[in-house]
């Protein structure tokens, strides 16, 4: 089992909490989407961004200076959003931190597919940008099948823990053979299960965190979480859709 998450806008550095151990896999193709965002024009970027101009100097700098292979931190402690804080990476035991590496994926519209511990550095490239590389469209034009053969290479069961935005660039090309189940996490309300973005992004971190302190390796494990309220609804699940109401 693969577990697929989005990753945060905002980033950090941490070179001190845990050691990097590795470089990501796509980094021949990081490094055509730097020089290809090192080529626009400041304008160009706050366009590409969707950034206020503090963010875009911010950017600007860091574009400048980045390095892909020198001062890195792992991407598991490098994201800051909601859904990381839930994780709790910092708190972990080394078992559950394991257990991430070898089944958590984090999906990167600049890095392509992360392992946990793979080493980044702090960037703003969403996987919905309109960046025109190498005759793509866009950014799910340049990643192509790439990262979905990837994880299909390791797995033929996907838990699909990221948004619309980022599954868009995996789940369309996996082959018949890998199941994809997405979770939703949401209330009813007549008669309809409504889901609240900054609650999903909480149920989120805390499901990967609960996935790897209890080692969770099938699906039908899944059911049983139940944290901040959660309780798995069978009426409004079915194979490739796990719903919990809170």
């Amino acid at each position: 089992m693969r577990i697929i998450i989005s990753p945060a806008k905002k980033m950090r550095e941490d070179r001190d909490s845990l050691p990097v151990q590795g470089l990501p896999a796509y980094l021949q193709q990081t490094r055509r989407l730097l020089h290809t965002m090192r080529q626009m024009s400041e304008g160009e970027l706050q366009a590409l961004w969707k950034c206020n101009d503090q963010i875009t100097r911010l950017n600007l700098l860091r574009l400048a200076d980045m390095d892909l292979e020198r001062a890195l931190t792992p991407a598991l402690l490098s994201y800051e959003g909601i859904q990381y804080q839930y994780m709790g990476p910092r708190v972990l035991e080394q078992g559950a931190l394991d257990y991430l590496q070898q089944h958590l994926r984090i999906l990167s519209g600049f890095y392509g597919l992360l392992r946990p511990m793979d080493g980044v550095t702090p960037y703003r490239l969403e996987m919905g940008a309109k960046l025109s590389v190498d005759g793509g469209r866009d950014l799910y034009g340049f990643w192509g099948s790439q990262l979905a053969e990837t994880l299909a290479g390791e797995t033929d069961v996907v838990l699909n823990l990221a948004s619309k935005e980022y599954s868009r660039a995996v789940q369309p090309h996996l082959p018949k053979g890998v199941h994809f189940v997405s979770c939703t996490f949401g209330e009813e309300q007549g008669g309809k299960v409504v889901e609240k973005g900054t609650m999903c992004k909480m149920a989120r971190g805390e499901m990967v965190r609960w996935l790897a302190e209890n080692r969770i390796q099938s699906l039908r494990q899944i059911a049983q979480f139940d944290g901040l309220g959660y309780q798995f609804s069978k009426a409004h699940s079915d194979e490739n859709q796990y719903t919990f109401i809170r």
